[in-house]
């Protein structure tokens, strides 16, 4: 028994030595590395003029809406409905606007006078270089007639008479005579499109009119008779006969049977 005491006693002496305290354990954290930002190189010095900006009011009191595209006054500055009418300062653009350019050669600069009385609609004038002052009548929404036209074209010589329909694509003139957007319907220049062949060719015989025919528009507006003046083959970039006018004028357009560079253009005045 003695003997089996020692034994134990020195197995805990053995184990005693071998034993480590407990401790808690250390840890060391280093900070990232510096981020590789490039170093700046203007030496420009920021230069303080005390003005003010011109324009002042960036806000959205003070947006346009800027008119159709291809209107007649599309391209005039300052033209257009406010965005928040009930924000601007002067009230909204409204009503019509006429345009009048000073100078006989059409160098001039366009004069907006502002908002007129829209309980009498005018028309706006439509400048050109061709003269001081042109005529122009837009197409609004009291034009139409039930059926969708814009009016009808009569020209007796050839057996013509056809609806107007506004547009120039296929869709219009499936329909009947197409009216160039940007031209006028009533007063100067309304320009007129038509297929010359197939089922629809309504503007098939018109390049055999000559000087003197007549033809007819009638609108919502009233009834004009027009005069031949001249049928010629033009360019089919050329647009000048498409301009705005001070005299009340027709225009008609159809292409010329195999020859896609070139299209007939019969011009008639006022009788």
């Amino acid at each position: 028994m003695k003997k089996y005491l020692s034994t134990l006693l020195a197995v805990c002496l053995v184990l005693a030595a071998f034993s480590m305290p407990a401790s808690a354990l250390e840890y060391t954290f280093d900070s990232p590395p510096t981020g590789d930002f490039g170093t700046p190189t203007s030496t420009e010095d920021i230069i303080q003029t005390g003005a003010e900006p011109a324009n002042k009011d960036r806000s959205k009191s003070s947006a346009l809406i800027p008119p159709g595209f291809g209107t007649p006054t599309s391209y005039l500055p300052n033209s257009g409905e406010y965005l928040t009418p009930n924000l601007a300062a002067d009230g909204p653009l409204s009503g019509n606007y006429t345009l009048t350019v000073t100078g006989g050669t059409g160098g001039g600069a366009p004069a907006l006078p502002g908002a007129v009385d829209t309980s009498a609609p005018t028309s706006p004038a439509y400048p050109t270089t061709s003269g001081p002052v042109t005529a122009f009548t837009d197409v609004t929404a009291d034009l139409y007639y039930r059926n969708g036209s814009l009016g009808t074209l009569e020209i007796p010589s050839i057996g013509l008479s056809v609806n107007i329909y506004q547009g120039t694509d296929s869709a219009a003139l499936k329909k009947g005579a197409g009216h160039f957007t940007n031209t006028s319907i009533w007063n100067g220049n309304v320009a007129l499109a038509g297929h010359n062949r197939g089922v629809n060719n309504h503007f098939g015989k018109i390049h055999t009119l000559d000087t003197g025919n007549t033809i007819t528009l009638t609108t919502a507006l009233g009834t004009r008779t027009y005069t031949v003046t001249s049928v010629a083959k033009v360019d089919v970039m050329d647009n000048t006969m498409l301009e705005a006018t001070s005299d009340n004028c027709i225009t008609l357009f159809t292409c010329v049977m195999n020859q896609p560079s070139y299209r007939w253009c019969v011009r008639a005045v006022e009788a």
